[in-house]
């Protein structure tokens, strides 16, 4: 809690954000602490219970399922009640899941269908968390610093992310996979009492809708409606399922034949988080005026992990190349919180955020699931090419979009109108200043 403490008051300091952001950061700085842990934790769990590899990729598939299927309602659920409330739910259904987890394993009575369960409820969690979360974060902040808020914000997850990593991998081998899912719910209700304080009272109350689907069709249309939104996340559809497998797939099998063993592997991984904390600390700093353009630009260097891989190239290469990497995405990261920041209305952020989710993890169990086979067929080298190839390709072609290139920061909230008029307008730098900070009010 102490360091939670310590990164949200920085935070806040530089950030110039208020309390709603400071009880937000810390309250996601607890959350990683734990979770980050609680992944390691949960793998352990099921060897130790006698399962195997398969058996493990069935716990984290149960998982990622319900992530995947009730991520869109879990957005339109948080537009349409206090959003705050929504959060200290999904932290309490966490809770509640990983506290069961723990007391199976601790008593070693864990089964793989409980565990498959657990797993579910967890992402079942996480689906309605993650939609409430960005868009809480997101009317917390406002004006000039908004930028550099979710910057600080970013750096203070991700710390927490690689400490919490360390931290529940050395747990793990010292007391055992029990305590740690322990110690994660305890930071599920930490988290939750701590976002039970968010003060919503500046959120303008809702309109009455038309009922789930109409919110969802709205949000759809918001979606659609802006050319840059919806190419973003389709180009983003391809790369964290590539950039996914390279990593849970064939980097292992590479670190294991060519680099040492999983030491190595785990250094590159390690250097990847450091790289995403040095690029959120980039982004306190710079404000790239073409903000789309800057972190697009960014994410081509994600094809180098890939194509380090394939050579492959020795460990100290290939932690720098995934230090660079983490830093480019971060930049790209912060970019895009900015954006959505600037152009995407109030009433509507959880339903965007949550297509936004959905079309970024949809692919990624066919990715990892289509891994194997296609090293089988192709030979691993030529798949690792390939999945730094797509990369690339993807990328550039959602630089041919002219909103992509030439959406810019302002000071000035933009006037609320159709989705294709306001997207495609203040892309071309139309309504009010391109100099600024944005000032309208997103993992993991």
């Amino acid at each position: 809690m102490t360091s939670a403490a310590d990164a949200s008051r920085r935070a806040r300091r530089l950030s110039g954000a208020g309390r709603n952001y400071t009880l937000l950061t810390a309250a996601a700085v607890v959350t990683n602490l734990g979770s980050q842990g609680a992944l390691i934790a949960a793998a352990f769990a099921v060897l130790e219970a006698g399962g195997d590899g398969g058996d493990v990729g069935l716990v984290a598939a149960a998982r990622t399922l319900p992530l995947v299927l009730f991520l869109l309602i879990g957005g339109a659920v948080a537009d349409r009640l206090p959003r705050h409330r929504v959060m200290v739910a999904a932290n309490a259904l966490n809770c509640v899941s990983q506290a069961v987890f723990a007391v199976l394993v601790l008593t070693g009575e864990a089964r793989l269908w409980q565990m498959m369960l657990l797993s579910a409820l967890g992402g079942t969690g996480q689906a309605f968390f993650s939609p409430a979360a960005e868009g809480m974060l997101m009317s917390s902040v406002s004006g000039e610093q908004a930028s550099r808020a979710f910057a600080m914000f970013r750096m203070a997850m991700q710390g927490a992310g690689l400490g919490g990593a360390a931290l529940g991998g050395a747990m793990v081998a010292v007391v055992g996979p029990g305590w740690v899912l322990a110690v994660d719910a305890v930071a599920f209700a930490a988290a939750g009492a701590l976002r039970s304080f968010l003060d919503v009272s500046h959120i303008p109350p809702r309109e009455p809708g038309g009922g789930l689907l109409s919110d969802l069709r709205e949000g759809w249309r918001e979606f659609v409606g802006r050319p840059w939104l919806w190419t973003i996340v389709a180009q983003f559809s391809v790369v964290v399922a590539v950039v996914g497998a390279a990593d849970a797939v064939y980097g292992p099998l590479v670190a294991r034949d060519s680099l040492g063993g999983p030491g190595p592997w785990g250094l590159a991984l390690g250097a990847f988080g450091a790289g995403t904390v040095g690029g959120a600390l980039l982004m306190t700093r710079w404000k790239p005026r073409r903000l789309l353009l800057a972190g697009t630009l960014c994410v081509f260097p994600l094809a180098a992990p890939a194509a380090a891989l394939a050579v492959p190239v020795p460990v100290g290469p290939l932690c720098a190349v995934m230090f660079v990497s983490g830093a480019a995405i971060e930049v790209f990261g912060v970019s895009w919180m900015t954006v959505l920041h600037q152009e995407i209305p109030e009433d509507k952020l959880s339903r965007v955020s949550a297509y936004d989710w959905f079309g970024s993890i949809a692919m990624v169990p066919l990715a990892t699931a289509l891994a194997g086979p296609a090293e089988a067929a192709f030979g691993r080298t030529t798949a690792l090419w390939s999945c730094s190839a797509l990369v690339v390709v993807v990328t550039a072609a959602v630089l041919c979009v002219p909103d992509v290139r030439n959406l810019t920061r302002r000071t000035k909230p933009v006037a609320q109108g159709s989705p294709v008029a306001h997207g495609s307008r203040v892309a071309r730098g139309e309504l009010g200043s391109a100099d600024a900070e944005g000032a309208a009010g997103r993992l993991g």
